[in-house]
């Protein structure tokens, strides 16, 4: 009697056992292929010529920028201008200390006159041809050396400009470590552009750019030019650098404002696609859309151009015709079966 007591029991065991086991076995996850479809809207894209507009930026300069000097320590005796002062071309800036100049005036008086009475003699005979050359070399570079301290006594415009520094006062010895003033040309200036090797063929000297924006007047647009196209490509960086420039006639564009300089390289035929198709993947700068083949959506990573409105350019990825889904990307990964809504 006990012995059948004790197997009954154990066949309760046995069973019991059994139920729990299968109750704690873990559900298996469906793959792509059992989950049921998702539910989407797509777009067909296409493609269609767009104008290949990029974007630089850089600091206005001065189209030319001169360093107001003499050639050698002097005292400053006068400074005739002041920062933020428009100056001509010619226009008597700085003064400096005379008194070699005066000296030189002195001796060279007296030297013309010596030579003016040599060359008669040598005229008629009454002096030899080695005497003659000897005076006149000697007078010749005293003449240079007058034209030299009168450009050095008073220092000039060499062009028309604004002045932008001044690092003297009157009585003040020049040392020659910074200029007296700092002169610069603003009609035009220039803005210089390092622009991807890929456009060299596409930049020409002379090409217009209408489309350049300046931070310190935000919604206007200026006009400019490309003057100059530097004819190496840095290494480096892969780039080669241009010059723009801004006629500025009303001088309203200055030295180190902040530019920027749209430009048109032509048109080419893109791929355009909705921008809600296009979406970020997180923890990365991938983007990527979801393009339908069979039913299925598949992920794509792309490479963007530029937004035009409600588009975004597609540089590579995908293809004119595919099927991109516009609505319900959160519920899909790859393979992921769809049903796509009218």
């Amino acid at each position: 009697m006990k012995k059948s007591s004790l197997l009954v029991s154990a066949l309760a065991a046995v069973l019991l056992s059994s139920c729990m086991g299968e109750k704690e076995t873990p559900t298996t996850f469906k793959t792509n292929e059992e989950q049921e479809a998702v539910n989407v809207k797509s777009k067909r894209v296409e493609a269609r010529d767009v104008d290949q507009l990029v974007e630089f930026t850089a600091n206005v300069e001065a189209d030319v920028t001169n360093n107001i000097a003499p050639q050698q320590p002097v005292r400053i005796r006068k400074i005739n201008t002041e920062v933020g002062r428009y100056v001509s071309k010619g226009d008597l800036l700085v003064e400096l200390d005379d008194n070699s100049l005066v000296q030189l005036t002195t001796k060279l008086a007296q030297e013309r006159m010596d030579f003016n009475r040599i060359e008669e003699l040598y005229k008629i005979g009454g002096v030899a041809k080695s005497a003659y050359e000897q005076a006149k070399m000697a007078l010749d570079i005293d003449e240079r050396q007058y034209q030299n301290l009168m450009e050095n006594t008073r220092l000039l415009a060499p062009t028309d400009g604004i002045v932008t520094a001044r690092n003297y006062d009157a009585g003040d010895l020049y040392s020659g470590a910074q200029p007296v003033l700092v002169v610069e040309k603003i009609t035009p200036v220039k803005i210089l552009l390092d622009v991807n090797e890929q456009y060299y063929k596409s930049v020409k000297v002379g090409m217009p750019i209408s489309n350049i924006s300046i931070d310190a007047y935000p919604g206007e647009t200026f006009e400019g030019r490309v003057s100059i196209i530097y004819p190496t490509i840095n290494a480096a960086t892969r780039t080669f650098q241009i010059e723009v420039q801004i006629p500025n006639l009303k001088q309203r564009v200055r030295p180190g404002m902040f530019a920027r300089v749209t430009l048109n390289f032509g048109t080419a035929n893109r791929v355009l696609v909705p921008d809600q198709a296009v979406v970020k993947q997180t923890g990365s700068g991938e983007r990527f859309v979801y393009v339908i083949s069979g039913g299925k959506a598949y992920h794509k990573t792309i490479e963007l151009g530029r937004r035009l409105d409600a588009e975004y350019e597609i540089l590579s990825g995908i293809n004119a015709g595919d099927e991109v889904v516009v609505f319900g990307q959160t519920l899909l990964s790859d393979g992921r079966a769809v049903n796509v809504l009218q």
